[in-house]
């Protein structure tokens, strides 16, 4: 069922994306990422500021946070069956692309700040992957992040605390200098987004 509310939320999320997508594409006609591209989506209305609340309880920005190539996953640690899927997928696609030279931050963002404290996600980044920065902070705070990046997430209540949540299953793919540059869907595989990102970090660096 949880899988069936992720597809639900994922394929409102795509809509979205598939209507504004030619209007963000034509915006960006001399685009330094075309030959990376899957899709018609550029970067530009994605992505944006935020102040939000790392492992360590330390209050960071986007700026802090995304000072290098970063895969970004909004998700919650209670999450049963998607987000460590996702997750996993993610940090290995960091792995391969460390082995090929480029220096990439997986980031979590929770969406489930109410039980997802900086502790919670303090042992989630340390079971997962070592350069994995997790990110909380209150709820104005989460969902001024979800809205820079136009993902979907809502509670289901449930009146007590083993709720779940529905939300989007997008990862972006920030860069230092662009901001969002590319998002991949949960079906791509370690290996695909590996070589789609180092296509994206490779440009980047010819560019500067």
């Amino acid at each position: 069922m949880t899988k069936l509310y992720a597809g639900v939320a994922a394929a409102a999320v795509v809509a979205f994306l598939g209507a504004s997508g030619w209007y963000i594409w034509a915006s960006r006609s001399n685009d330094e990422f075309a030959a990376c591209r899957s899709g018609q989506v550029a970067g530009g209305d994605l992505g944006g500021p935020f102040t939000l609340v790392d492992q360590t309880g330390a209050t960071v920005t986007d700026k802090e946070v995304l000072a290098k190539p970063s895969l970004v996953y909004f998700g919650y640690t209670f999450c049963p069956d998607v987000c460590p899927l996702d997750m996993q997928r993610n940090t290995e696609t960091v792995d391969i692309l460390e082995e090929q030279g480029f220096d990439v931050t997986p980031v979590f963002v929770s969406i489930d700040p109410e039980r997802d404290t900086p502790e919670v996600l303090a042992d989630y980044a340390a079971n997962l992957h070592p350069r994995l920065v997790g990110l909380t902070g209150s709820a104005e705070q989460v969902k001024a992040a979800s809205q820079a990046y136009k993902t979907y997430f809502q509670k289901r209540e449930t009146g007590d605390e083993f709720y779940l949540m529905d939300h989007s299953t997008f990862t972006y793919l920030t860069l230092p200098g662009y901001g969002f540059v590319e998002f991949y869907k949960r079906e791509m595989k370690a290996d695909e987004m590996a070589a789609s990102a180092a296509c994206f970090i490779a440009a980047s660096d010819s560019a500067d």
